[in-house]
């Protein structure tokens, strides 16, 4: 039970869906045995269940998530070591907690440039000039870097996501006015997009088509909430410049 729950734990919290992270529990545990075991995955919440255990019933709370598909596909591979016979639950459940302790595969300098590159390639392809490029990239990366540092400072996502539209907003308007850029409006666009949350919508529409509702609902709620602040941002930053 506590390899099964950990495995589905670790998924959730980086980015894998619903139904993915209920059917490699089942998995885990059909390989271990428990043929009667039930599981029921929301975005907040995982309850497990086994039948004939001494606690039949677990229930894991979910609190922060992030993405991280690296340690989805580690979970994955391990729990077709343990399908295929491989892994002892002890020895699965040390390899599970390596994972979950796992530092990011990539420190926060190469995450800000890798930002800063997509802004920068998001403008090319909005029919930007390549004269805009680096004032695309500044603002992508600052909006990026906040976004971070107020998720730390505060643990309404959502408030960080706000803060970091409207600086991209107010940058972007900076720029071109020292010169440094010509289309305020096109840097803008691309350098919000590292903020959209893309994995959460995509998720949010493969759990609806996989039937779980409840889940595919409320990430779809969260990635609405999620496009509102960022547009409340940039809707602030063009207001307080109009």
């Amino acid at each position: 039970m506590e390899v099964c729950l950990l495995a589905g734990k670790i998924m959730l919290e980086n980015g894998g869906e619903t139904y993915r992270v209920e059917d490699t529990m089942m998995r885990i545990a059909s390989a271990y045995g428990a043929e009667g075991s039930q599981s029921f995955v929301m975005p907040t919440g995982i309850m497990f269940a086994v039948e004939g255990a001494e606690t039949s019933t677990r229930l894991v709370r979910i609190s922060q998530r992030s993405t991280n598909l690296s340690k989805v596909t580690q979970v994955n591979d391990i729990s077709r070591r343990i399908a295929g016979g491989h892994l002892q639950p002890g020895e699965a459940r040390k390899l599970l907690k390596d994972v979950e302790c796992a530092t990011p595969m990539y420190p926060l300098k190469i995450q800000l440039v890798l930002a800063a590159l997509a802004s920068g390639c998001f403008l090319i392809l909005y029919d930007g000039t390549w004269s805009d490029m680096p004032a695309a990239m500044l603002c992508g990366g600052t909006g990026f870097w906040l976004l971070g540092r107020m998720t730390r400072l505060s643990s309404i996502r959502l408030f960080g996501e706000l803060i970091a539209a409207l600086a991209v907003g107010l940058l972007s308007y900076l720029v071109v006015h020292l010169g440094l850029g010509q289309q305020h409006s096109t840097i803008m666009i691309a350098s919000v997009m590292p903020l959209v949350p893309g994995l959460l919508i995509t998720n949010a529409v493969r759990d609806l088509m996989a039937g779980h509702l409840v889940s595919g609902i409320s990430k779809g709620a969260e990635a609405f909430l999620t496009a509102f602040a960022i547009g409340a941002g940039i809707g602030i930053a063009l207001t307080l410049n109009g």
